[in-house]
């Protein structure tokens, strides 16, 4: 989800300030209906506002999820086939672990939900398989609540995101779709080609800020922590409200190109001392368990402050989430089921919860 903030504008003497808002006012405002995105007759629009969740669906949060429990189809297939026609015993439980570890949730994660789940069976005194599924059920978007986050903009005069990847795993058509969600909370962007190593990806990026209307910083053969950079110091005294750098993609094991990550985090900060202010990692759920150590090695490298979730809609495996949640709860931003741009939406873990079990 977005938190966007309230920048500060000129205002008439005795009149009160919008300054950013407090945390007070954060949390009043989710809970606010959310303006028209177009301005009132005499009004301007004075940049991006506190939104709240349900502000970000595009299309509306019901298309959404019809599309997400689609997508999570191969993932939930397997977990939901144990809860057929089946009593509540011990073959139902071993059943269960077995799903939950082919859909890759984890040895970890899938020994405490068990656990929770055979306590609250218990405890409930349940005694059918649907009462069973909608204790899991609620005991996946508890495990999965502590990595709903709102990606936060507005705190910074310009926020600078750093996104990194592996090759493959869908980071730059993901910037081009966040970078259309910031667009359409009127925030205005600057992306940066940082990923100079492959071949195409600054004509990739290219095309992306064409489709979205926003100024891309790109240099020929330039070294990325040069274009990263310049591209924060262009975005500061453009006013931009993001920087979004893409860096090149590569795989953790690679510990030279690791290190060029390192470089480029080290020169946003020369740019701008409290920048960088998010670091993003875009990973695949295709790759199942190998998305978790990718998660640990570049949080080890990097420090991450959130994840973009891609290709859902293709893998069996996107139980990951849940071992991610436990072993290295970095905030998932954003989930992708599909190419459309609309295919990026903000992470909620009950919707996760009731797509993966409907």
């Amino acid at each position: 989800m977005f938190q966007f903030f309230r920048k500060k504008t000129a205002t008439p003497a005795g009149s009160e300030s919008p300054a950013l808002a407090s945390e007070a006012q954060l949390e009043a405002d989710s809970n606010a209906t959310v303006p028209s995105e177009e301005p009132s007759a005499g009004q301007t629009n004075q940049g991006p506002e506190t939104v709240s969740h349900a502000a970000l669906a595009q299309p509306p949060r019901e298309s959404w999820l019809s599309r997400l429990r689609k997508g999570l189809q191969k993932t939930g297939h397997g977990i939901s086939a144990v809860f057929v026609n089946a009593k509540v015993d011990d073959a139902l439980y071993e059943e269960l672990e077995a799903a939950l570890l082919s859909a890759d949730v984890g040895f970890k994660a899938t020994s405490q939900l068990l656990q929770q789940l055979q306590r609250r069976v218990k405890s409930e005194r349940a005694t059918t398989a649907d009462a069973v599924k909608q204790i899991l059920r609620e005991e996946l978007a508890k495990l999965l609540a502590p990595l709903q986050r709102a990606l936060q903009i507005g705190r910074h005069p310009t926020t600078v995101v750093m996104v990194a990847g592996v090759n493959g795993a869908g980071k730059t058509t993901s910037i081009g779709k966040l970078t259309k969600h910031l667009s359409q909370h009127n925030a205005s962007v600057l992306l940066a080609a940082a990923d100079t190593f492959r071949a195409a990806a600054k004509e990739q990026l290219a095309v992306w800020a064409d489709r979205n209307v926003v100024e891309i910083i790109s240099q020929a053969d330039a070294d990325p922590a040069a274009v990263s950079f310049d591209a924060v110091k262009a975005g500061i005294a453009r006013r931009k409200d993001v920087v979004l750098i893409d860096t090149a993609g590569r795989l953790p094991t690679q510990l030279h190109l690791m290190e060029e990550l390192r470089k480029i985090k080290r020169v946003v900060e020369k740019a701008e001392a409290s920048a960088p202010h998010e670091v993003l990692l875009v990973i695949d759920g295709n790759t199942g368990q190998n998305a978790l150590a990718q998660v640990k090695a570049f949080d080890d490298a990097l420090g991450l402050t959130g994840l973009i979730v891609t290709k859902l809609d293709g893998t069996a495996k996107g139980g990951v989430i849940a071992a991610i949640a436990l072993e290295r709860a970095v905030p998932i931003y954003f989930i992708g089921v599909g190419e459309q741009l609309d295919d990026l939406q903000t992470f909620d873990a009950h919707e996760f919860a009731q797509a993966l079990l409907p």
